[in-house]
């Protein structure tokens, strides 16, 4: 069973609607005993940082995330989702993540040039690190495939956990990895083929 966390801050539908497409039937829930059943976990997220950690927290099913992830269960953080994954942001003050992939959030003016507008939307090209073997979420997708993108903060000082990157001025952390635990910047669901490809990679895991 795939369960997509359901606490408030997501694009539930579409999502379980990607899944559907391919056959899957994901159980959206904001439950954590359900969580804790489930065999794969995904997080999505939009919004602000600190108003979804707090809910994570508030409900509890930032523990049942944590605790998943620590048995081995595949997460898949989805945009803010992603994010959360990480130690702290600082999108609008220090904030407090899920701590499961080292590293920071912090706001894409401190790279892309001011040219560039801000948020990142759209679509871009997958760039994967020549240092380290292909993901198996990627599985299928060719470097230079565009996935879609909406965000104004990105994955910082995670340099070993990045699995793909995105040029939008600068290189942008576009996917992390970190054992059982990935995370997506783009939106699988918005990204055509690509996206579906990916979801239903994870989906195989």
């Amino acid at each position: 069973m795939i369960a997509i966390v359901d606490y408030g801050v997501g694009n539930l539908f579409s999502l379980a609607s990607s899944f559907a497409y391919i056959g899957q039937e994901p159980v959206v829930t904001s439950d954590a005993a359900v969580l804790g059943k489930a065999d794969k976990i995904i997080l999505p997220g939009v919004g602000a940082f600190s108003d979804a950690a707090k809910k994570l927290r508030e409900t509890g099913l930032g523990e049942a995330v944590i605790a998943g992830a620590k048995k081995g269960k595949p997460l898949l953080g989805i945009c803010l989702g992603m994010q959360l994954l990480f130690e702290e942001s600082f999108e609008y003050g220090q904030h407090k993540g899920l701590g499961l992939i080292p590293g920071q959030v912090r706001p894409l003016t401190d790279i892309v040039p001011a040219e560039y507008k801000i948020p990142q939307i759209g679509w871009n090209a997958l760039i994967f690190p020549k240092d380290r073997e292909k993901s198996k979420l990627y599985s299928g997708i060719a470097e230079g495939e565009h996935v879609y993108f909406v965000h104004s903060y990105y994955a910082a000082n995670c340099h070993d956990y990045v699995s793909a990157n995105c040029e939008y001025g600068a290189l942008v952390t576009a996917s992390v990895e970190r054992e059982n635990i990935y995370g997506a910047q783009f939106h699988p669901e918005k990204s055509g083929k690509t996206g579906l490809r990916l979801l239903q990679n994870f989906a195989e895991l």
